[in-house]
């Protein structure tokens, strides 16, 4: 996506020196988001301890969504570093806030069942993305990644919709609010 979209590289060039310096900022791009994301499973705790895991969630999942979408619209490659940014704020609260708010919710001598089985609705649609992705860029996006793209995109901010619906009855924030309403 970033060597035709923002480099100007052919669609089917896989070898011109374009496409090298494309792969190569692409690889510190990956590395800035997932600095980002690791940084910010230090701190997500204490936003979560502040505003509820579902609204840290959401937030992330939105900042994600806006990374994702706006890779389309960056006029260089250097202003790449800002999409990968909320990107990686995204993938730091995938990785850890959707196991947060199932474990409250579940009983613990079943827990390790329950997450085996919450891991099947990640990876299985890694593993169907994985054998249908390339087809449905080439078919439906006219080998155009950027629009897969923009399509991740807009369901990480589905998603940051969908999550404000889920159940968190575990939540301290939830439960300190909860607390609140009873007791004055």
């Amino acid at each position: 996506a970033v060597a035709v979209h923002i480099y100007g590289a052919a669609i089917d060039d896989r070898s011109s020196v374009t496409y090298q310096n494309a792969g190569n900022w692409v690889g510190i791009c990956f590395g800035v988001y997932n600095a980002i994301s690791a940084l910010y499973a230090f701190i997500i705790p204490s936003i979560a301890g502040k505003i509820g895991r579902k609204l840290t969630h959401s937030i992330s999942l939105i900042l994600g969504g806006i990374g994702l979408i706006s890779i389309y619209f960056v006029p260089s490659p250097q202003w790449l570093l800002l999409p990968m940014v909320g990107i990686g704020v995204a993938w730091g609260s995938i990785l850890s806030m959707p196991y947060s708010i199932l474990a409250g919710s579940l009983p613990a001598q079943k827990m390790g069942v329950y997450m085996g089985i919450f891991n099947f609705f990640i990876t299985i649609p890694q593993i169907i993305n994985g054998i249908v992705g390339g087809p449905i860029v080439k078919r439906i996006y006219d080998s155009q990644a950027i629009y897969a793209l923009v399509m991740a995109g807009i369901c990480l901010l589905i998603a940051a919709i969908s999550v404000i619906f889920v159940d968190d009855k575990d939540d301290p924030v939830f439960l300190r609010k909860q607390k609140r309403l009873v007791f004055g």
